[in-house]
């Protein structure tokens, strides 16, 4: 079955499970000052578009667009670790990416952290390359900035 990624709420069970992993995995990782997560009010706002990747009716992963003052940024990407090894985390960064356009965006901003080669190597290989921290954030050792112009 082929997967498919779209907006919807992630206000629903099986989405919040796979918040829930999300923040369990970066806890495991990091210290709360090096974690930068949205609860789900914040994924809720009006200026976040959050993707669920779909397995048939089952939620394997998920990933956030938040628009801010010309630029758009990655948040809350995660795939489900029994559904990892499918290209899924391309896949919803390749759709977080195409609504940025839709929405006027011309870059891509991210922070992600560094005990996490899979998703560094996955923005690396997407086109996003290191830059200094951005918006709200303040240099942390334990943090990769990363930005990326789309076409």
């Amino acid at each position: 079955m082929a997967i498919i990624v779209r907006i919807e709420n992630p206000r629903q069970p099986d989405v919040l499970r796979l918040l829930s992993a999300l923040d369990a995995y970066l806890v495991a990782l990091y210290p709360p000052e090096s974690n930068h997560l949205l609860d789900i009010d914040s994924l809720c706002a009006p200026d976040i578009r959050f993707f669920v990747a779909r397995d048939g009716a089952r939620a394997v992963g998920c990933g956030a667009l938040r628009l801010d003052n010309g630029y758009g940024e990655v948040k809350r990407m995660f795939v489900d670790p029994a559904a990892r090894r499918r290209s899924l985390g391309r896949a919803i960064l390749e759709r977080i990416e195409r609504e940025a356009r839709q929405e006027g965006l011309r870059l891509m901003r991210l922070e992600t952290g560094i005990h996490q080669p899979e998703a560094l190597a996955l923005y690396r290989r997407a086109g996003y390359v290191e830059r200094s921290p951005f918006g709200e954030y303040v240099a942390d050792p334990l943090s990769v900035y990363m930005e990326k112009a789309l076409e």
